[in-house]
């Protein structure tokens, strides 16, 4: 019997460390795993208290079955996409009705029922162990040691975070320091989104997400009366290093998903109720389906169709039909800010103040009979998708369909080809079909597949390339225009399916911001530098024969405000008038198919509000700057 229940004790052992190896897959995969001592000294933590805490495993085994249950998707996730499970990931999950998740497993339905029966045959032959025997239950007098040394380092970390922690002597800091400062600028830099709070501007961008700090509290005060810490009772914490750990990182997630959750029905409240009392006014018994794409970090001046060198648009540069605009600014270099200027009324002044009071262009043709579609090869949740998420999730048909990210391998874009071609399929008279791209984001290398990597040499094939070293200049540049080739491929499709069909059809691209790519002597890359190249983007829309004959006064107007002084302000407005839809006190006069377009002045998120009319452009990063005092902007 002994024996017996060394051996049971020894398979729950393997199997929990089984799981807590999971972060280390990395390492059979050829890549790097950050500060593995941290991993492991964390999880050994997490595995200690809870069973000190409990005295028995089994009180804490059925906590664990989601944790077996997330075993494989966390190992194909890290197989194909380079990272694990995160908050969007859990978002997919929770929002996923079991019919679109068989639609999207196909005959794979069949190997995930066999796995996840594995999986739950594997936790339950530990759980018959916990019922058979009194397996593992730790009498010793060493637990009542271990909970006191993790209260004791529990308590310590919270006096820490309360009180300060004194700051090292200057001989160790200046060495530790050297390397950390290195290793911060280069994680700032691992994202786009990150590097964007390397502006004044996009800082307070930023600020606006975080409530301002209230008066200290009584508490508060008498903590400012308490000695520090000393530097070396320090207890090394690190939030990114934490979620990592398995299986007590999904926990951090899990709480992520909570917070962002709340955060998205908070800003959906503001317009809960709003209503656009929009209708159509004609062609409303007409098959009718209009495509929005709204584009990621493309810039205006790198695509041949509006005459860059390269050709990096052969397949659009041929469509008849399409009205590429000259001038079009975003007001904001940064996308959970800009996209909701484009789909909604938000002021461009406003971009910095988070939620907003009214809905989107998709309620508005939802009021006048259209169905809604938004289609996403994006992120559902986080810190920087969220507040686009609010408006998607007005749509009637919400899919967010990138199991990847931004940084790592991810889904190309043509994964949206197929919903989209069942969306125009859709038996619905009048549709909507919003597409949220991935296009141009860095890493450029991993926006298309290998037989767009046409400029050489690339960046194609290198999972983490030195993005911020001067010699890799070529490379990431040809990589960006190998990304907007591809780009013009998806575009092309989605016309063609347009095309195919019997129904009054158009489309309308337009990019959330652009890119500054170490242009010229500019020592700048990716966005958040307030400069002409991530301002000025590329706009077009495309219509075909039959909306041409339908409406030929609109297209006359198109031509003609061609090199009008657009803004993402004037999209809202533009693609209502498009349908024909109107609502009370409509402005016309900012829609560029109406012979009543009249220019706005166009703010730019540039060290304040910047007249984009009114400004200089610096050097050769083309840094923006108003002639004048830009205005203050509201947070």
């Amino acid at each position: 019997m002994p024996s017996l229940l060394r051996l049971s004790s020894l398979y729950i052992v393997i199997s929990y460390f089984l799981i807590s190896t999971i972060p280390f897959i990395a390492l059979f995969l050829g890549k790097p795993v950050e500060h593995p001592f941290q991993i492991i000294t964390f999880e050994l933590f997490g595995w200690l208290t809870l069973w000190s805490v409990m005295q028995r495993p089994k009180y804490f085994h059925w906590a664990l079955l989601p944790v077996f249950l997330a075993v494989p998707i966390e190992i194909y996730l890290r197989l194909y996409y380079g990272q694990g499970i995160s908050t969007h990931h859990l978002g997919i999950i929770a929002e996923t009705s079991p019919k679109e998740a068989l639609e999207f497993l196909g005959n794979k339905v069949w190997l995930l029922l066999l796995i996840a029966l594995l999986i739950l045959s594997w936790w339950f032959s530990i759980f018959r162990l916990f019922q058979q025997n009194s397996v593992m239950v730790w009498h010793h007098w060493s637990r009542r040691l271990t909970i006191f040394l993790i209260v004791a380092g529990v308590n310590v970390w919270i006096y820490g975070e309360a009180v300060g922690i004194s700051s090292a002597p200057a001989s160790i800091s200046a060495n530790v320091g050297s390397s950390l400062d290195v290793n911060s600028s280069i994680a700032e830099d691992a994202s786009e989104e990150t590097t964007s709070s390397a502006s004044p501007s996009a800082s307070a961008s930023t600020a606006q997400i975080v409530p301002s700090s209230a008066k200290l509290t009584l508490i508060e005060r008498n903590y400012a009366r308490l000695p520090e810490l000393p530097y070396w009772a320090k207890i090394p914490y690190e939030y990114e290093t934490i979620a990592q750990t398995w299986p007590f990182g999904l926990g951090l997630h899990a709480a992520d998903f909570w917070k962002e959750h709340r955060y998205l029905s908070k800003l959906a409240e503001k317009s809960r109720d709003f209503q656009f009392k929009a209708t159509q006014v004609r062609n409303n018994d007409v098959a009718q389906t209009i495509i929005v794409v709204i584009g990621e970090s493309s810039r205006y001046d790198r695509w041949s169709l509006n005459g860059y060198e390269r050709e990096t648009n052969p397949l659009l540069i041929h469509e008849t039909n399409l009205v590429s605009f000259d001038d079009v600014v975003t007001a904001v270099a940064a996308t959970r800010l800009s996209v909701p200027i484009i789909v909604s009324r938000k002021p461009a002044a406003q971009s910095l103040k988070a939620g907003f009071s009214e809905k989107s262009f998709l309620s508005a043709f939802k009021e006048a009979g259209f169905k809604t579609f938004w289609l996403s090869n994006q992120m559902s949740f986080g810190e920087f998708d969220t507040p686009t998420s609010v408006f998607a999730k007005e749509a009637d048909v919400t899919q967010f369909l990138n199991l990847g990210g931004f940084t790592n391998s991810s889904n190309y874009d043509q994964i949206l080809l197929e919903p989209v071609h069942n969306a125009i399929h859709d038996p619905a008279l009048r549709k909507l079909i919003v597409l949220h791209t991935l296009g141009n984001h860095w890493n450029y290398s991993h926006r298309h597949p290998k037989e767009y990597d046409k400029w050489q040499p690339s960046l194609y094939g290198i999972s983490n390339p030195a993005y911020t070293d001067l010699k890799n200049k070529q490379a990431l540049n040809n990589s960006y225009d190998n990304s907007i080739l591809y780009t013009d491929w998806i575009l092309s499709q989605l016309i063609d399916q347009l095309k195919k069909t019997e129904q009054m059809t158009s489309m309308l691209y337009v990019s959330d911001h652009g890119q500054t790519l170490y242009d010229n002597s500019c020592n700048l890359a990716f966005h958040g530098h307030n400069t002409q190249y991530e301002f000025h983007i590329p706009m077009f829309m495309w219509f075909s024969d039959h909306y041409k004959s339908q409406h030929p006064d609109k297209i006359a107007q198109l031509y003609k405000h061609k090199k009008a002084k657009l803004s993402t302000e004037n999209v809202f407005h533009s693609l209502l008038d498009l349908a024909d839809i109107r609502y009370p006190n409509d402005k016309l006069e900012w829609s560029f198919l109406s012979p009543t377009l009249t220019p706005h002045t166009r703010y730019v998120d540039s060290y304040g509000w910047t007249n984009y009319d009114d400004a200089t452009f610096k050097g050769d990063c083309r840094e923006v700057m108003d002639k004048k005092t830009p205005l203050v902007q509201e947070k």
